[in-house]
C-alpha cells in the first residue's frame, strides 16, 4: 500500500511535468528508488540511472492523534457491532532527490516538484486522474489502496538533520527537498466478526436479611 499510494502521487507528477512542460527523453522524469544504493561508476553504485528525480522513503512515524480509535462499528441497520482491530495511520518522511549530472537540471527539476506539490498537495480517489490509480500498481489486489487522502507538506530539516541523513545515505548529496506526507490507514481487507448490541441488562440480584439462612 505505501508503494502505491507513491506510485499514485508519482503518476500525477509526471503528468504535470509532461502537460506543463513538454514530453521528456526519459519514459518518466520520477520514480520510486533507493537513493542509498549509488549509481553505476560509483563506490557504492548498483544500478540507479541518473537524470531523474527519485523518491526514496526515509523515516515513517506512527500518527499518536489518531491511535486511539475504537475497535469497533455499530451497524443501527440490523443492530449489531462490526469488531475489527484499527488501522495503523502513519506519517512518511519522502526524501526527493534530483540526480541530474547538469546541476542546473536537477534545480530545474527541483523546482518543477515544489511548484507541483504547492499547486496540488492533497490526493484523493476524486482528485487524481483514473490512470494515476492503475498505472504502475501492484498486482496484488491486496497491495492495493481503496480508499485514501494522502496530504504532502515540504519538511524543513535542520542542518544537523541533513547531515545525518546524508551521512546515513552514502555521505554525497545531491540536490533535494523533503516532504512528509500524512495520513496513511494501513489495514488488512478482511470481513470484520459481528457480534449482537446488548439491548437488554437484566438484574437478578436478591438481597437476603441477616436473619435469613
Amino acid at each position: 500500500m505505501i508503494s502505491h499510494a507513491l506510485t499514485i502521487v508519482l503518476n500525477e507528477l509526471n503528468h504535470h511535468i509532461e502537460s506543463s512542460y513538454g514530453p521528456s527523453a526519459l519514459p518518466q522524469p520520477a520514480a520510486l528508488g533507493n537513493i542509498a544504493e549509488g549509481f553505476p561508476g560509483t563506490s557504492n553504485g548498483s544500478g540507479l540511472s541518473r537524470n531523474m528525480l527519485y523518491f526514496s522513503v526515509v523515516h515513517i512515524m506512527e500518527e499518536k492523534a489518531l491511535k486511539n480509535q475504537p475497535n469497533y462499528v455499530i451497524n443501527n441497520d440490523d443492530k449489531t457491532a462490526l469488531y475489527q482491530n484499527p488501522p495503523v495511520c502513519l506519517n512518511f518522511t519522502v526524501l526527493v532527490t534530483a540526480t541530474h549530472t547538469i546541476y542546473s537540471d536537477a534545480l530545474l527539476m527541483l523546482s518543477r516538484t515544489i511548484r507541483f506539490f504547492q499547486f496540488k498537495n492533497v490526493f484523493t480517489p476524486e482528485t487524481v486522474a483514473p490512470s494515476s490509480l492503475t498505472l504502475n500498481a501492484p498486482n496484488n489486489a491486496l497491495d492495493q489502496l481503496e480508499t485514501f487522502k494522502l496530504v504532502f507538506e515540504l519538511f524543513s530539516a535542520s542542518m544537523e538533520e541533513i547531515h545525518h541523513l546524508w551521512g546515513t545515505l552514502g555521505g554525497k548529496q545531491y540536490p533535494f527537498v523533503l516532504y512528509r506526507f500524512r495520513a496513511l490507514d494501513l489495514k488488512f481487507r478482511t470481513e470484520p466478526e459481528s457480534a449482537p448490541l446488548i439491548s437488554e441488562v437484566i438484574n437478578n440480584t436478591k438481597y437476603f436479611s441477616s436473619t435469613d439462612k
